[in-house]
């Protein structure tokens, strides 16, 4: 039987440990060849290299990669490697992140550019070494590891969650310039046990959230039937999909839209029936014309009082 990732050429970024650890044995076990990266991966001893390590001695292939994901020039040092040892990138997998928790009143402005740059910039920077070479060959499978702290907040994480929400609206639209070239873009929001949870939930409950259940779903969105555009949830053993929606909402008209009418109305904006998941941004704009072009209509064709 054909593996699922046959021959594909892939690169994980902070694959150390953790889930990026996971993910590179899990994509080299359905035959993927792998770029392991973390920083200081280049030490003799790193865990990075103990990963690659370890798919070789279980029969696939890889090599460990130390560049620092914050740094534009090691990241094309890291895919010119892949390129050269493997003739070509088909996966990037932009897991590499750090956290700095703790509530905004406390929370320097270093420590909040710091999680920026790690996970949004580290994301940018590895995105844009691959992604020209990835539509010319008309093939590519990037993932962003967003987190629910981006979608739904969490406390003490306003720069991680800010980051992790920025990846979202990256893979938005890098998912739509891609879609012609062949070039799929997802989000993976894990749930998993790894060194940045540690103290943060009881031993019995990490327990459920072993790293090996979420990898699964990372090779499901870098598969060649991959969806794109998803932003799929995992953790142990259950899988969820977010979406970014749109209420259908109201319109007022010009004589009765006022501050005072709308907070009147807040609870009808918010009513989530017959929500809509928008194709892209410019649907905002297509839903509001069509609900001002009606809400005209309505208001010139109801009779004056005399």
């Amino acid at each position: 039987m054909t593996q699922l990732l046959q021959d594909r050429i892939a690169i994980v970024t902070g694959a150390g440990r953790g889930l990026g650890r996971s993910h590179a044995l899990e994509l080299a076990r359905h035959g993927a060849k792998v770029l392991v990266n973390d920083k200081g991966a280049d030490q003799p001893g790193s865990e990075a290299q103990a990963v690659a390590d370890a798919i070789r001695a279980a029969g696939g292939d890889a090599c460990a990669q130390g560049a620092d994901v914050t740094d534009p020039q090691q990241v094309q040092a890291m895919v010119r490697l892949a390129v050269q040892r493997w003739g070509r990138v088909d996966i990037l997998v932009n897991n590499a992140g750090i956290l700095r928790d703790k509530s905004f009143a406390k929370m320097s402005l270093e420590e909040f550019r710091l999680v920026m740059e790690v996970h949004v910039m580290g994301a940018v920077h590895c995105t844009h070494a691959v992604w020209n070479a990835m539509r010319e060959q008309n093939y590519g499978r990037i993932v962003m590891t967003t987190s629910s702290s981006g979608l739904y907040g969490n406390f003490g994480q306003a720069n991680y969650g800010a980051a992790k929400m920025a990846l979202v609206g990256l893979m938005q639209t890098l998912a739509l310039e891609g879609e012609r070239y062949g070039v799929r873009v997802n989000c993976l929001a894990p749930t998993a046990a790894t060194a940045m949870t540690e103290g943060l939930l009881e031993q019995e409950v990490l327990d459920l959230f072993a790293p090996s259940s979420v990898s699964p779903a990372l090779v499901a969105l870098v598969t060649e039937n991959a969806p794109t555009r998803t932003i799929l949830m995992v953790g142990a053993g259950s899988f969820e999909q977010a979406n970014i929606t749109m209420t259908q909402g109201i319109c007022m008209n010009a004589a009765d839209l006022s501050a005072r009418a709308l907070i009147g109305r807040l609870d009808e904006i918010a009513d989530r029936r017959n929500e809509t998941v928008p194709a892209t941004g410019f649907d905002q704009l297509r839903h509001e014309a069509a609900k001002a072009r009606s809400c005209r209509q309505v208001h010139s064709s109801t009779p004056s009082s005399i």
